[in-house]
């Protein structure tokens, strides 16, 4: 479980700060980097890269449309204008690595993990565009919606990843 959280916030960070400085493509190669290793180590490899997949998916679509929104700028890691930035996308997949690891606890506790992405969501945006990575166009109706979407969107990861390890 240490091992998920450190591995976790090295990748943030690597995405984070490789955005910020130029480096996006570094980043987001270490972040897929630990993906893959936390996929092959997984007991059912399989399912945790459809997890991975379908956050990722998500993320795609929901970090699309708060560019669409005009809510948030990325500078760098768009590969077609009006969509999420790579790197965006690779941190929604890195996220569902901690869904059956470190965050494991909140798979039971729906509410707890409601709360845990309504603050924990929007204060990682707000970390990214304080190093750089992003820009806060709307900051107040951008973090309300953070707030509400990772308030929606964690519990929800949390139950794919529960029916995914516990079906056969």
């Amino acid at each position: 479980m240490i091992a998920n959280i450190v591995l976790f916030q090295a990748g943030w960070l690597a995405c984070v700060l490789g955005a910020a400085h130029g480096h996006v493509r570094e980043g987001a190669l270490a972040a897929l980097a630990i993906v893959a290793w936390h996929i092959a180590r997984a007991a059912r490899p399989a399912r945790e890269a459809a997890l991975a997949a379908g956050a990722a998916l998500l993320g795609l679509a929901f970090e699309t449309a708060l560019v669409q929104a005009g809510w948030v700028r990325f500078a760098s890691g768009v590969l077609l204008e009006g969509a999420a930035p790579y790197w965006m996308v690779a941190l929604w997949a890195l996220f569902a690595t901690t869904l059956n690891e470190s965050l494991r606890w909140l798979q039971a506790r729906l509410w707890a993990a409601a709360l845990f992405g309504g603050v924990g969501g929007p204060l990682a945006y707000y970390a990214g565009a304080r190093l750089g990575a992003l820009e806060l166009v709307q900051p107040t109706a951008m973090l309300a919606a953070l707030a509400l979407a990772w308030a929606l969107a964690t519990p929800l990861l949390l139950v794919a990843a529960r029916r995914l390890h516990r079906s056969p």
